[in-house]
């Protein structure tokens, strides 16, 4: 039978690509009219259909194959699945890999929220926000009591300049081999340097050796404000104790000046905002000493800011809102150990002093609580003295500066500033004399 001329020019086709090295698909040729109109085509696929394909399924039920890692490979193997394995029972409970139940299991475990001030935190707003959460308002400078302390040339504090000086060489050049020695060094030493020299007054004075030093005393303070819980917890510092306490400082007419002033607020900023909300907590109210403790009495608290790393550094304003929170949280704890723990209008205030440096600069406060009714922000108010930014030296020059042969900037303490000392000495002798 002959083939048709379709068939013969196909033919020619093919053999003509073939000669020249190009594979053709044998048979018929394929359709080129369009594809048929149906009802998928040109609506798509029903919409239960559509549902089924776009149903998400998990893995194993789109492949049913079981998920192959590289647990007996013994190594990892890109490609396949992390093994998981069943937890290790020891057999025993091991307090230091033991995960511990979770919060809501606890038995001290609240619904209520409560805000931590601790060592570590860092106020936003510094001292303001502290004056809100305390209640308190500010007065710059020291307090006439601890004034009249330096203005006294009776209670010869000028003698001791000199050897306060001395002290800072001591800390800052003298007391170890190091070229430079870092401030988690001198910082205390410089603290322990002028506590020294204040005991010196104890033989004028001899009811300043009815003191002591506590180091590392955790208290504890629980407060409400305006429906916010809150609490000072932890380690207070260096805390001076004394067998008596420090007289009020700001009089009755004072106090009752303080019904009229209105607390700064900084909205939208919450003035929780750097605080440690805890479920799991206790509402405790401790001084950090037992009952009958001779020196039961706070008088005056010492942070050392002595970080190496400036990172790691409390900012002054930073430093004075943390001054503010510790000391509040002493006199709070001791007024309520007092007084019991209803709020009320204190007939005899709770004076707490606080000191903190860096080693250079130095930050005096004096606290005064009036109240433990720190709900609302109506009544009478805490007072708070504050002098601020007090440089004891203005440079230590551990190494003298040489500048073409010629020493510029000799080796020594330079600036020395004995007003800062002075205040120190006062806030020390507060109380006594």
């Amino acid at each position: 039978m002959a083939a048709g001329p379709m068939a013969l020019r196909r033919a020619g086709v093919v053999a003509a690509a073939a000669a020249r090295g190009l594979a053709t698909r044998a048979g018929r040729p394929r359709h080129r009219s369009p594809l048929p109109r149906t009802p998928w085509t040109v609506r798509g696929p029903p919409p239960e259909v559509l549902a089924e394909l776009a149903e998400p399924r998990s893995v194993r039920e789109q492949v049913e194959l079981d998920t192959v890692t590289y647990a007996e490979r013994l190594h990892y193997v890109p490609g396949l699945a992390r093994p998981r394995f069943p937890a290790w029972e020891r057999g025993w409970r091991d307090p230091w890999h033991s995960p511990g139940p979770r919060y809501e299991e606890m038995a001290l475990y609240k619904e209520r929220g409560c805000y931590i001030c601790h060592q570590g935190v860092r106020m936003l707003e510094g001292v303001r926000q502290a004056q809100w959460l305390t209640k308190t308002k500010l007065v710059e400078g020291l307090p006439p009591a601890v004034q009249g302390i330096l203005d006294n040339p009776a209670l010869g504090l000028q003698e001791l300049e000199e050897r306060a000086e001395r002290m800072v060489s001591h800390a800052r050049l003298w007391d170890t081999a190091e070229v430079a020695p870092r401030r988690e060094r001198y910082c205390p030493m410089l603290f322990e340097n002028l506590i020294h020299i204040c005991r010196l007054m104890s033989g004028k004075f001899p009811s300043l050796s009815k003191r002591m030093l506590a180091r590392n005393c955790r208290i504890a303070a629980t407060w409400e404000r305006e429906s916010i819980l809150l609490q000072v917890r932890g380690p207070s510092g260096i805390l001076m104790n004394s067998m008596t306490p420090i007289p009020p400082v700001a009089s009755k007419e004072e106090i009752l000046a303080t019904k009229e002033h209105v607390l700064e607020t900084f909205y939208p900023i919450a003035p929780t905002i750097d605080l440690q909300e805890v479920n799991v907590y206790k509402e405790l109210n401790d001084t950090g000493f037992r009952d009958g403790y001779p020196y039961s009495h706070p008088h005056t608290l010492f942070l050392l800011e002595s970080a190496n790393i400036r990172t790691n550094r409390f900012r002054p304003e930073q430093l004075r809102a943390k001054m503010l929170m510790f000391a509040f949280g002493n006199a709070l704890a001791k007024a309520k150990a007092l007084h019991g723990n209803d709020p009320k209008v204190l007939e005899q205030p709770v004076v707490v002093q606080s000191i903190g440096t860096d080693g250079q600069l130095f930050q005096f406060m004096v606290f005064q609580l009036n109240t433990t009714d720190l709900v609302s922000n109506d009544g009478i108010k805490n007072l708070v003295w504050i002098d601020s930014d007090q440089n004891l030296y203005e440079r230590a020059q551990c190494v003298p500066e040489v500048k073409k042969r010629v020493v510029t900037k000799p080796a020594g303490i330079s600036g020395f500033q004995p007003d800062t000392f002075k205040k120190f000495l006062a806030l020390y002798l507060h109380g006594t004399v």
